[in-house]
């Protein structure tokens, strides 16, 4: 399937929390996780998954990511300062951030450990990816660059939200619709072929 390279798209992921026994004004998460999601359901397929391979960070750009909230407005964590930290290990796309620096940093670390603030985001492009039809699966295979993640107030459902809308609006409708188009043409060959023979 092609991506547009420079199109930017969004991902709700996995819990944001405050750990214990680790230092204080400290958060941590995923922005990413290589197991299979669903990303939205439509309605004559049913749902629709993505997966992100293991290796599609490999290559990623990752020089200068910020954490915010909610994708917009001020910055709290940086890796080019060393106050964000992104790694990857078998369950993801891992973050850790250091919330210590300002007034306004500190403060979304209380909302964090408080449990106002639960959920984590990430914006990224995609590299290269494409559609698996047999199991209506987008899988991603290599990820362009990561622009921030962000702590975020109520999560975008996966199967409404813009970013699956943005998706589904373009390459992946396109497929489901290619793919309805084969098992019509498939049918009607079936049911003239059973005419024919007398079936």
């Amino acid at each position: 399937m092609p991506y547009k390279p420079n199109e930017r798209v969004y991902r709700a992921m996995l819990p944001l929390a405050v750990l214990p026994d680790t230092p204080q004004y400290h958060a941590t998460g995923y922005a990413s996780t290589f197991d299979r999601y669903m990303l939205f359901e439509d309605r004559v397929e049913g749902q629709v998954f993505e997966q992100i391979d293991r290796h599609a960070f490999d290559a990623c750009d990752m020089s200068d990511v910020i954490m915010q909230f909610d994708h917009q407005g001020r910055v709290f964590a940086r890796t080019s300062n060393g106050t964000l930290t992104l790694s990857t290990d078998d369950h993801g796309l891992k973050v850790e951030a250091d919330l210590s620096l300002t007034n306004g940093s500190r403060e979304l670390w209380e909302e964090i450990n408080c449990k106002l603030i639960t959920r984590m985001s990430f914006a990224f492009t995609i590299k290269d990816g494409h559609f698996d039809y047999e199991t209506l699966t987008n899988r991603i295979h290599e990820i362009g660059k990561v622009f921030d993640v962000s702590a975020v107030s109520i999560p975008a459902n996966q199967g409404t939200g813009i970013e699956a809308r943005s998706l589904y609006d373009g390459e992946i409708k396109r497929a489901l619709s290619e793919r309805r188009a084969t098992l019509q043409r498939l049918t009607l060959r079936t049911r003239l072929d059973a005419l024919k023979y007398g079936g």
